[in-house]
């Protein structure tokens, strides 16, 4: 069974970008199922179009209310078929339908070695920033799954970058995000390898 994945991105979407690549190369026996943005201008939309997967702008705004934008995301990634969710730069907060829906089934990246400067607030630049300011030798990049807490669920990668003398958050952003589509690569190539064993991989319940 090939793994299907769903993508819920803000902005770019690079690690997005890094999957989809790699499953168009081969090298994750994975399909890239939908791809969700609240941002209608993202360009992970326009890279999913390009793309050819399945593309939606969902944001309360346009749903009318948080509650329904959950149920509305939800309702869409079960309609796709997906196995697991994968944020990549996604800049709100995940539903309690949505995570409901996919137990241990969210994953995210964080640019830093959680739980290290994680947590409401620290997103973007300002984690970097967070780093600097700390005066920490190394920093990095974790996936973990999501929950109902910012930044808090099991951890199931890291990969370390060290902090280099003159760095400022731009150039740790920049060295620290060229990690993080390999990271998430190999995570879900493990994930392909556990659903190899027997039994049949359980799919999300209904919301």
């Amino acid at each position: 069974m090939t793994l299907s994945l769903g993508f819920l991105a803000s902005y770019n979407g690079s690690s997005m970008r890094a999957i989809v690549q790699a499953i168009e190369s081969g090298r994750l026996d994975a399909e890239a199922a939908v791809v969700i943005s609240n941002n209608p201008d993202a360009g992970a939309l326009a890279a999913a179009e390009q793309a050819g997967i399945p593309a939606y702008c969902l944001n309360a705004k346009r749903c009318g209310s948080a509650d329904v934008l959950d149920d509305e995301i939800a309702r869409v990634l079960i309609e796709h078929k997906v196995d697991y969710v994968i944020l990549s730069g996604y800049m709100k907060h995940v539903g309690k339908r949505t995570l409901e829906a996919f137990p241990d089934r969210i994953l995210n990246v964080h640019p830093s070695l959680l739980p290290a400067f994680g947590g409401p607030g620290m997103y973007g630049l300002r984690v970097h920033a967070a780093v600097l300011q700390a005066g920490v030798e190394e920093t990095g990049a974790t996936i973990h799954f999501v929950d109902e807490v910012y930044d808090h669920g099991r951890i199931l990668a890291q990969v370390r970058v060290p902090v280099l003398p003159g760095d400022t958050p731009e150039s740790l952003r920049t060295r620290v995000g060229a990690e993080e589509g390999e990271l998430y690569v190999s995570v879900i190539q493990q994930l392909i390898e556990e659903q190899k064993r027997p039994g049949e991989l359980p799919r999300p319940s209904q919301v």
